[in-house]
């Protein structure tokens, strides 16, 4: 699940507190470090990691009771910066939030997070409602899944390059390709190297 950017600070703030002491803050660690007004305010950020999946509490000091939960390997945390078409392009907004992935699915350089919306992607197996992750770069090879901004707006496609033009082809026969001449504006904004999703039970 996603973390709001205060969300984000006060988890950041507990696990690189974890990994410099070996031991959790107190609550009246992270009220002093964050300048809340109370104990309960902090509670409240606390419960609400709990419940994204973040921390748990445990161990034999209550006062110092937190654990960042594994992810199993290293998880790394990117912002989620909007959402992306995967039918017609839709603008490409600033940082919403942020979320932890496992180190393994990002690739070199810069990585961040798109939801997508629509379902043109279904046959590569992106689906409405997922989290892609995105390494930016503006090159891409033949037939690689992109985000590309079209006269900037962005969409998610398989980008096909010909001699007078570029397709950017969708995986679902119902969905036209989008055809871009060198008259409009093109841009890679990046290729999907992950896949991030979550069920609703």
């Amino acid at each position: 699940m996603y973390l709001t950017e205060k969300q984000e600070r006060v988890y950041r703030f507990i696990k690189e507190y974890i990994d410099r002491h070996r031991i959790a803050p107190s609550y009246e660690e992270i009220r002093s470090h964050f300048g809340f007004r109370s104990i309960s305010t902090v509670f409240d950020h606390i419960q609400t990691l709990e419940k994204k999946g973040y921390v748990a509490k445990g161990g034999t000091n209550q006062k110092r009771a937190l654990q960042v939960v594994s992810f199993g390997k290293r998880s790394v945390t990117i912002p989620l910066v909007g959402t992306v078409a995967a039918g017609r392009p839709l603008e490409v907004y600033e940082i919403q939030e942020y979320i932890d992935v496992p180190e393994e699915m990002l690739g070199k350089g810069e990585n961040i997070a798109l939801k997508i919306r629509g379902n043109s992607m279904i046959e590569s197996g992106i689906y409405d409602g997922d989290v892609v992750i995105v390494k930016r770069q503006s090159t891409a090879e033949n037939g690689q899944i992109v985000v590309a901004l079209v006269d900037g707006e962005a969409t998610i496609k398989r980008i096909y390059f010909h001699n007078d033009h570029i397709e950017l082809r969708a995986s679902n026969p119902s969905v036209a390709s989008i055809l871009v001449t060198e008259k409009q504006d093109f841009q890679i904004f990046g290729t999907l190297v992950g896949l991030y999703r979550t069920f609703n039970l």
